[in-house]
């Protein structure tokens, strides 16, 4: 496929450095600002330097703010039958819509991790996009990570708030842990590599067992022990379960309202 990428910040970048270590994809970014760009990607700075109906996927990885003042004037490099991709967070396909008309669209709610070819990206389809677009917009997407199939938008908004918002969390509770363990004398590296280990071993030992994470947890904590102890702090009075659980509820009450 040839894909039009506009915009290439942060997560836009990213997912670009995946995209180009796998073949069969031919990808032009359009960003005034961007600067070492992969090799084989064409860059143009504006939307006149680009040829009409050249195609099959545009890609929109701008600031939603942006969308209805620069996305019109790339409508004329989408080929006949290809499809708009949208990773603008809160960007409604209502909205997406009111810009390009009734055209294929596909709203993809990825995350950092992408960056590492690691990442979670939840993929709507609208009802203009073919059985054939949704499948290779879903496998270039999957170049990134995992791609999960959403059935609605309510659904992106779901996952935005477990995954999307997700590697947010994940680095609070990281430097809380490193603080933590600071606090019991280590230096700064030391600390890091111990809480960084740690949660990596601990999550790929998730990955590969039947064990549901009860029992996981259950299998390292013996009566009285330290586990034990350290649990029974982190578990008072079901604050953890609580914060998590208001964490989630808030970012998905702001994804709503976003739309």
């Amino acid at each position: 496929m040839k894909i039009l990428l506009i915009g290439c910040g942060k997560m836009g970048g990213a997912m670009l450095r995946q995209w180009v270590n796998h073949a069969g994809n031919q990808f032009t970014v359009a960003d005034p600002a961007a600067t070492e760009l992969p090799d084989g990607v064409v860059h143009v700075t504006k939307a006149t330097s680009l040829p009409s109906a050249e195609f099959d996927v545009i890609v929109i990885a701008i600031k939603p703010q942006m969308i209805e003042e620069l996305l019109p004037d790339y409508i004329h490099a989408l080929k006949p039958g290809g499809c708009f991709v949208s990773i603008a967070a809160g960007c409604s396909i209502a909205t997406l819509s009111g810009v390009v008309g009734d055209a294929a669209i596909i709203r993809v709610m990825p995350n950092l991790a992408a960056m590492v070819g690691l990442g979670v990206s939840g993929l709507y389809a609208n009802g203009a996009c073919t059985e054939h677009q949704i499948t290779d917009v879903t496998a270039f997407i999957a170049q990134t990570g995992r791609c999960v199939p959403l059935a609605n938008e309510d659904e992106i908004d779901r996952l935005t708030a477990v995954s999307g918002s997700g590697p947010g969390y994940v680095f609070e509770l990281m430097r809380s842990y490193v603080e933590a363990a600071m606090g019991l004398g280590f230096d700064a590296e030391t600390a890091r590599a111990l809480v960084f280990d740690t949660i990596t071993g601990t999550v790929e030992t998730a990955r590969q067992s039947d064990a549901s994470l009860e029992e996981l947890r259950d299998s390292v904590t013996s009566k009285n022990g330290t586990t034990q102890a350290g649990l029974d702090e982190l578990r008072y009075g079901g604050q953890l379960d609580a914060l998590f659980e208001n964490t989630v509820q808030a970012a998905y009450r702001r994804a709503a309202e976003l739309k």
